[in-house]
């Protein structure tokens, strides 16, 4: 019998359709591959795709404030070559990008072929958040167009050579809880907050049930969501380090073939006293 590739353990499942349904703490006896290990792979295989420059990889993060994506990207970065990797942060839409369609504002930061790009939330806020806090009027919300436009969007980008990977990471009430009051007392960490935050907690539970909507409805075998236990930072970096260690290893196995000749006429070269 065939094993099952570690990322599938981790993949949304359509029969359990809201994000109450997942632990946010991991299983006992669950075992994971060490993090050092992965992050090692990531950077090998990271700049291997760089030097083909024949596919790219998109990594998705979303969750609740304070429920690690700062700092997961941050870990997942350690051995990466800065020259293939970008990271860019996507909050509440400005005006202008509330003047264009809600793909239009992630576009520009998509990765070109051979680079590793990670987005701290996505144009998928404008299903999740939207629903909650809109930037448009009422009667510019069609939320089954909005998610036919994501699976369409992202079936593109599939096609043309872009792997996406898009993980949620599910915190509990409690442990959001605590993360919020410790942020209040690291001075570092205070500027994060605003007013809206005591809107947002208010409304965590229907926040959730926006996003499992929005993620039953975008989940697909081209761009699968990954609900990941969050309640420990460790474990969850460990599992989305493990997840994309496996998709880069599929993307970039070898570095490209080279050339002996111009290899062998340039040792002679530099070997030319």
């Amino acid at each position: 019998m065939a094993e099952v590739p570690f990322s599938q353990q981790w993949q949304f499942d359509p029969l359990r359709t809201q994000l109450s349904d997942y632990s946010p703490d991991l299983g006992d006896g669950a075992e994971l591959p060490p993090l050092e290990q992965s992050l090692e792979l990531i950077g090998e295989h990271q700049r291997r795709l760089w030097a083909n420059r024949e596919q790219a990889l998109l990594l998705v993060v979303h969750g609740t404030d304070a429920s690690g994506k700062d700092s997961l990207i941050r870990t997942l970065a350690t051995y990466v070559d800065p020259a293939g990797f970008h990271a860019w942060s996507f909050s509440r839409p400005n005006d202008t990008e509330a003047r264009h369609d809600f793909l239009w504002r992630t576009v520009p930061f998509l990765p070109e072929l051979g680079q590793m790009v990670a987005f701290n939330r996505s144009y998928h806020e404008a299903v999740m958040a939207e629903r909650l806090w809109p930037v448009r009027e009422p009667e510019h919300y069609d939320w089954p167009a909005r998610y036919e436009a994501i699976r369409s969007f992202e079936r593109h980008l599939v096609q043309e050579g872009t792997t996406i990977v898009k993980v949620w990471l599910r915190v509990s009430e409690e442990e959001h809880r605590e993360r919020l009051l410790a942020r209040l007392d690291k001075p570092r960490k205070r500027w994060k907050f605003a007013t809206s935050d005591i809107d947002a907690w208010r409304r965590r539970d229907e926040y959730h049930q926006a996003a499992s909507e929005a993620m039953l409805a975008t989940h697909s075998g081209y761009a699968p969501w990954y609900v990941v236990p969050g309640n420990r930072k460790p474990d969850a970096r460990a599992i989305v380090a493990g997840i994309l260690a496996e998709r880069l290893q599929l993307l970039a196995p070898e570095y490209p073939s080279h050339d002996p000749e111009v290899i062998e006429h340039y040792r002679e070269l530099l070997s030319e006293s």
